[in-house]
C-alpha cells in the first residue's frame, strides 16, 4: 500500500466535531506534544462502515513508522488533512464507531475558526486558546 492510500476519509456527512484533549487526563499522549509540529490533540467520532479494518491501516502504517492522516471537507468544502495519534473501535447497535485522536496544527484550527464562524462569537485570540 502506498502512502496516499493510507489515510482515513470522510466521504460523507457533516465534517468532524473536535473536542480539545488536556494532556493531564490523557498522559500516554503527552509526548506527541513534543514532536516536530506543535499543536492540540483533540479527539473525534466518525461513523464507519468497517471499523476494525480502519484500525488495522492505522496499525499497519504505525508498524511501518508512517503517520495516517484524516481527510475531512470543512463546511465550506476545504479539504483538511490532520494526524492521526490514537483510535479505538467501539461497535454500537447502530453500527460502528472510530474515536480518533488527532493533531490540530495551529494552521488548522486558524482554518477551523475562519471557516465555522466562531470569530464572530468572540475575540479570535480567546477561541485559539482553547485548543492552546
Amino acid at each position: 500500500m502506498n502512502a496516499e492510500e493510507r489515510k482515513i476519509t470522510i466521504i460523507e456527512g457533516p465534517p468532524p466535531t473536535f473536542e480539545p484533549v488536556q494532556p493531564d487526563t490523557h498522559s500516554v499522549l503527552v509526548g506527541v506534544l513534543e514532536g516536530p509540529e506543535a499543536g492540540q490533540i483533540a479527539v473525534t467520532r466518525v461513523r464507519a462502515l468497517n471499523g476494525p479494518a480502519l484500525v488495522e491501516r492505522c496499525y499497519r502504517a504505525w508498524r511501518d513508522k508512517e503517520s495516517i492522516p484524516l481527510e475531512f471537507r470543512t463546511a465550506m468544502g476545504t479539504v483538511q488533512r490532520v494526524p492521526i495519534v490514537a483510535v479505538r473501535y467501539v461497535p454500537t447497535d447502530e453500527g460502528d464507531i472510530l474515536i480518533l485522536w488527532v493533531l490540530l496544527t495551529r494552521q488548522v484550527i486558524e482554518a477551523l475558526v475562519e471557516e465555522s464562524g466562531w470569530a464572530d462569537e468572540g475575540d479570535d485570540e480567546d477561541n485559539l486558546d482553547f485548543f492552546a
